[in-house]
């Protein structure tokens, strides 16, 4: 069993955030100790690693609250449920594309500047250098 402080530093998310998580309903089954303080067990720990999934790609609060509640209800709701992943999913990949981008973007001005201070050179790029 695991206090919100360690499942936080499992997860590497805050104790805020898991709070939080817990008051959306999140984690239907976590108990509280004879203190009323939350414990989550291994078993708990996988919704909150789906949540924290969903939360990192985007998906709103809401959105995670009806896809865990759809989950509660069984399993009459797979379909529903993969297609809340596969969608999730193709939202991620999208956004990875443009990650993608964004590091070969950083990486050419990364060797850019690395070739200015090589150089000892002026920044011929930087507007302020053109007045």
């Amino acid at each position: 069993m695991y206090t919100i402080k360690q499942v936080a530093d499992i997860m590497d998310v805050s104790q805020h955030t898991i709070r939080f998580w817990a008051k959306s309903g999140f984690f239907p089954f976590i108990k509280r100790n004879e203190n009323n303080i939350r414990i989550f067990s291994d078993d708990d720990l996988n919704w909150v690693k789906i949540v924290k999934c969903l939360r990192s790609v985007g998906v709103e609060n809401k959105q995670i609250k009806k896809y865990i509640d759809l989950c509660v209800d069984g399993d009459k709701t797979i379909e529903e449920r993969y297609k809340i992943i596969a969608s999730t999913k193709e939202k991620a990949l999208v956004q990875m594309e443009e990650l993608k981008r964004q590091i070969e973007l950083l990486e050419y001005k990364e060797g850019f500047y690395k070739d200015l201070i090589k150089n000892n050179s002026k920044d011929t790029w930087n507007p302020m250098n053109k007045r």
